[in-house]
């Protein structure tokens, strides 16, 4: 993203205010940059300037992260929102639907886990061999013997 003429305009972030809007550390935004998640200018003082629409994709991203969802995964998905130019609803709504499939099966897990989880704290077998949540219908041991998981 350059601004052609070098030079802060009023919506622009600089890279603090940024931060604190964001509600990151500095560095922080500085490595979603380079992981390509984000992106600013640089003004003819070479000061980093950030267009306000990164807001949105650096709530994207902490919000994706605090639900585990690895950073390749959100940046996939941010692929599909342009960083320059008009930003649509489409745009987001397209990166979302790329998302849904494996958003559902996450949720079907955590409910999973969480239903399952108290037959586990009662249980006390320790088995790996019966374990819904660890080993369902003992698919490891269809494998034959010794251990299946590094």
């Amino acid at each position: 993203m350059r601004n052609p003429k070098g030079r802060a305009q009023p919506n622009d972030l600089s890279v603090g205010d940024m931060a604190q809007r964001a509600g990151v550390a500095v560095s922080t935004l500085h490595f979603y940059e380079a992981e390509g998640l984000i992106q600013s200018w640089r003004t003819s003082a070479n000061h980093r300037r950030y267009d306000r629409r990164m807001l949105r994709r650096v709530a994207v991203i902490r919000v994706a992260q605090g639900l585990g969802i690895p950073l390749a995964e959100v940046g996939k998905m941010l692929e599909k929102v342009p960083m320059e130019g008009a930003v649509r609803k489409g745009h987001w709504s397209d990166a979302s639907e790329a998302w849904r499939g494996a958003l559902e099966a996450r949720i079907a897990k955590l409910q999973a886990l969480r239903d399952q989880l108290d037959h586990c704290i009662g249980c006390g077998c320790l088995s790996l061999e019966n374990c819904p949540l660890y080993n369902p219908n003992d698919s490891l041991g269809e494998a034959g013997p010794g251990a299946r998981r590094l």
